[in-house]
């Protein structure tokens, strides 16, 4: 069986060198792993700007040019999408829109209507009103918002994401190819009902494996918080490398 490569999707406004631990943790199994740069977060690179913006379909091409890459590289290894947070909206959107990748993994993935949140979802929803304005004043989204400095396209999309529960690309069907659903337990920024509403919309029911990573499960120092979780990831890899197993018998 030849071991996968796992292209990484960062969280919003999370650069890649943050997914070192979990790139090491994969590569440890034997496996290839990379964290895909997070345009406007890397360093040396462009930050969002009236000049300088950018879209989901934007981000969706750059993934696709990494998994063709990744394919050109070495045709006979499967290529596995993990996105995280955001990047999980950005790797479905991809998987629906381009070539697949043969895997997807989705990390704190939510569907981030208003509606779906604790308290009838009004701080959310105050951030999907207020953020377009912002950003089409200023040209992009600034400091301190929640994402920034975030692009004024990208953001005004996700905003209207968290208005309507409508996604910011079409969804003709629903994701074909196997599917990891991880959901971290007492995750505030994927609640489970959000977690629930994205795998319902985005994944065939027969491609999913959801699994819920409780609290109990975190290793000594580690943690199920939206993005901690990533500083010590070895649960996550443990069952990534389970589905895997279990979803490829022919390889």
């Amino acid at each position: 069986m030849t071991s996968p490569i796992v292209l990484i999707v960062a969280a919003m406004a999370v650069p890649s060198g943050f997914y070192r631990p979990l790139v090491a943790e994969l590569e440890a199994r034997g496996w290839h792993a990379r964290a895909l740069p997070t345009r406007g977060f890397e360093r040396g690179e462009p930050v969002a700007s009236r000049r300088h913006d950018w879209s989901y379909a934007d981000e969706m091409q750059g993934i696709a040019d990494a998994v063709a890459k990744a394919r050109a590289e070495d045709p006979e290894r499967p290529v596995i999408l993990l996105g995280h947070s955001l990047g999980a909206q950005l790797a479905a959107g991809h998987q629906l829109h381009h070539p697949p990748a043969d895997g997807f993994v989705t990390v704190g993935a939510s569907v981030p209507h208003f509606r779906a949140y604790p308290y009838g979802g009004i701080p959310v929803l105050v951030m999907g009103l207020s953020v377009p304005v912002v950003a089409r004043v200023r040209g992009y989204l600034p400091k301190p918002f929640f994402g920034a400095p975030g692009a004024r396209t990208l953001m005004r999309e996700w905003a209207r994401f968290v208005r309507s529960g409508r996604p910011p690309f079409a969804v003709p069907h629903r994701i074909m190819t196997p599917t990891l659903v991880v959901h971290l337990q007492g995750d505030t920024y994927a609640v489970s009902g959000a977690n629930k509403v994205f795998t319902e919309m985005m994944v065939e029911p027969s491609a999913v494996t959801r699994w819920v990573y409780t609290r109990d499960a975190a290793p000594a120092g580690g943690s199920t918080h939206h993005v901690q979780w990533v500083k010590t990831p070895a649960p996550v890899v443990d069952q990534i490398l389970s589905w895997w197993t279990q979803t490829q018998p022919h390889r």
